[in-house]
């Protein structure tokens, strides 16, 4: 698991799995995992699961790389404050899940919220159980 920086601007928290090194064997079988995390937290509410592969597939100008052969997106959100309007802008979090072929790229922005951050984390740590 690898904290980086995104087209110098946005700061991301990225894990390649070989296909070989993990059970899951889809987007989907990946998406349901982050799925029952979500469902089984206390505090984290689901929202919605966004095929980003189908949506930029589908656009007549859209762009996909080539080695990219499916990609969604979990959409949940932690807020269990909302101490002022400002902070919708941060909400709600993302999980990225995309098939490259021989491996599963896991990615999502990293939370202001340590214990947001640090939960998300563990999730995708604990895909490689």
């Amino acid at each position: 698991m690898k904290q980086t920086t995104l087209m110098e601007k946005y700061p991301i928290v990225e894990l390649e799995i070989a296909k070989n090194e993990i059970k899951y064997q889809s987007v989907d079988d990946i998406i349901e995992y982050f799925k029952d995390k979500i469902d089984i937290h206390p505090v984290v509410a689901f929202i919605a699961i966004f095929d980003h592969y189908a949506h930029t597939k589908s656009l007549s100008d859209g762009m996909l790389s080539p080695n990219i052969l499916a990609a969604k997106n979990i959409i949940f959100c932690f807020g269990k404050e909302l101490p002022k309007p400002q902070v919708m802008s941060i909400r709600p979090r993302s999980i990225g899940v995309a098939d490259t072929g021989d491996s599963f790229i896991i990615s999502f922005m990293e939370a202001p919220n340590p214990q947001a951050q640090e939960t998300m984390m563990s999730w995708t740590k604990e895909l490689l159980v």
